[in-house]
């Protein structure tokens, strides 16, 4: 089997150490092999970048523009292979793994786009006959981790702004998903860019992460709110920009005048849909009294009907976790809530289907109260959690009731209501009578609290973390 190399400086260079990406619907199947890169390798590819960036932070805008549609084009022509192989490697259901190829496309031909409408300002000054002038300007070099759960969204969603403001990158993808990102980099490579503007370095955080950090002029970090914490360290050390997008423990509070097909078809979508594997899932179901019983029926008897099985066959609804490790976290999970007293309604179960994969049955909890470690930790899983409550203030009170505050969501008819609670939600994203999972890729993404630190990613709103400002006074 060929093995994928890192990209650095232009040239795909291997390694001595090997990272075997597995299917997770069938552990039988080695999607691909992908050189682990040692520490001295993420040096050599910050190197690179800072070489390659005062060119590159000079480019006409045109060409860069150019580029990025480029690559989305070809994303774009490509998105049904990419989604195949993105099922593959991730577990999720292969419509999809091509829906996030799909997007990838979209956010790299509208960063092309944003290329050419970065804009600066002119403002009075309060001496006579000076100017001022306000312009944003690159940083430089700017590292990038990505998480396993969206390998090409997310990567896509980095790099892009990224480049259009002219800085040089250096990726560093999940060691578990690397497969998206090697196809992204061939990609990117192929596309025109010139050698070291973008490198692909693959391998375990723990070896080579402290090497990227300590080497960059600014990071951008999605995953776990522990290596979040350890990331934001190392940055505070060096005093260099960074933004982190971490975990969450999504309300969704279902009043007792919400339509219940919506609350149970938002519910469903929200907590379960690949595999719960999403930050923005809708891990707390806050529930009033007058709907409770009904809306926990129907929400027992929608999962129970949920097929889930390996994730390239079309039937497929929901897909395996990730790994062995992500099973075990998410069936430790199921245990906890069973010892705090929590009443599973369904599934939570090992399953086996005709191909060894790690799969589990979607899980209901109810009977279930805010202090639980259930309700308090992130599980990732497709784990959901019911808390009853008597009406909409002791709702709004529970769903702020937690150190995250990514992606909260109301299903009610009342109007009154849905603006009440998208003003007072401790969140960054609220949704009204849609799933707390689902974003839009030109509009800000991230959260408050514990789910986020810096400034927000995606849409026009990426130029705060990918620019910085400068202020020129001149007197003619």
């Amino acid at each position: 089997m060929t093995i994928n190399k890192n990209l650095i400086a232009g040239s795909w260079v291997e390694s001595t150490d090997v990272i075997r990406n597995i299917n997770p619907s069938n552990t039988d199947d080695v999607v691909g092999e992908y050189a682990a890169a040692t520490a001295e390798q993420v040096e050599q590819a910050v190197a690179a970048a800072r070489t390659a960036f005062p060119a590159w932070s000079r480019s006409p805008i045109q060409n860069r523009a150019d580029m990025l549609e480029k690559i989305g084009n070809e994303i774009l022509e490509r998105r049904d292979e990419l989604g195949r192989l993105l099922a593959r490697e991730e577990g999720k259901p292969l419509a999809d793994g091509v829906g996030e190829a799909t997007r990838a496309g979209h956010i790299f031909k509208f960063f092309g786009g944003e290329v050419l409408r970065l804009q600066g300002e002119k403002v009075a000054s309060t001496r006579p006959g000076v100017e001022i002038e306000i312009t944003r300007e690159p940083i430089g070099v700017v590292g990038l981790i990505t998480p396993w759960n969206f390998p090409i969204a997310i990567p896509a969603w980095k790099i892009a702004p990224a480049l259009a403001y002219g800085n040089c990158v250096v990726l560093k993808p999940a060691e578990l998903t690397p497969g998206c990102a090697w196809a992204l980099a061939d990609i990117i490579s192929r596309a025109g860019i010139p050698e070291g503007v973008f490198n692909l370095v693959m391998g375990s955080g723990s070896k080579i992460g402290s090497a990227l950090i300590g080497g960059v002029d600014a990071l951008s970090f999605t995953g776990s709110v522990p290596t979040g914490r350890k990331v934001a360290a190392q940055a505070v050390e060096r005093m260099i920009k960074f933004q982190l997008e971490m975990g969450g423990k999504n309300p969704l509070v279902v009043l007792d005048d919400a339509d219940l097909d919506t609350a149970v078809s938002i519910a469903v979508n929200g907590a379960y849909f690949q595999t719960g594997q999403r930050c923005t899932a809708s891990s707390r179901m806050v529930v009033t009294q007058g709907i409770h019983d009904r809306f926990v029926d129907a929400v027992a008897e929608r999962i129970s009907k949920l097929v889930v099985g390996d994730a390239l066959k079309p039937e497929t609804q929901m897909g395996p976790a990730v790994d062995q490790r992500q099973l075990d976290q998410n069936l430790k999970y199921v245990a906890i809530g069973q010892e705090e007293g929590a009443r599973k309604v369904f599934g939570g179960d090992r399953l086996n289907r005709d191909t060894p994969g790690f799969y589990m049955s979607p899980c209901l909890f109810t009977e279930t109260t805010n202090d639980m470690r259930v309700n308090r930790e992130e599980i990732f899983g497709p784990v959901g959690t019911v808390i009853r409550v008597k009406d909409y203030e002791e709702a709004l009170h529970v769903a702020n009731d937690t150190q995250f505050g990514l992606s909260a969501g109301i299903a009610t008819t009342s109007l009154k209501h849905a603006n009440h609670f998208r003003a007072n939600s401790q969140a960054g994203m609220v949704m009204v009578n849609l799933p707390t999972a689902g974003v839009d890729y030109h509009v800000p993404f991230g959260g408050r609290k514990a789910s986020s630190y810096g400034p927000r990613e995606q849409g026009r709103y990426a130029a705060e973390f990918y620019t910085t400002v400068k202020t020129s006074y001149i007197l003619p």
